[in-house]
């Protein structure tokens, strides 16, 4: 029982990912360490872009637009306008 004999494969088998039927025992690790440089290079890429980003036209009052959150020249401008607006 158990589905026939296993599989034959080469032993001299070599390769960055491991090989036949590979399971390093460090597996876990290595998978949490590449997911946090990844999520760090992607946060810097965004920091990056946030700092760099430039609006020559501004969104609508109300509008949903998700850069408002992050944007500097937006919230300066929104902030002018809402005192342009009580003055």
């Amino acid at each position: 029982m158990g589905g026939g004999p296993r599989v034959r494969y080469p032993k001299h088998v070599w390769s960055p990912a491991g090989g036949w039927y590979s399971q390093p025992a460090n597996w876990k690790t290595n998978t949490a360490i590449i997911g946090a440089v990844m999520f760090g290079v992607a946060a810097m890429a965004f920091s990056v872009s946030a700092d760099r980003e430039v609006r020559t036209k501004f969104p609508e009052q109300g509008r949903f637009f998700p850069s408002r959150w992050w944007s500097k020249q937006i919230g300066e401008h929104e902030k002018e306008s809402a005192a342009a607006s009580k003055s």
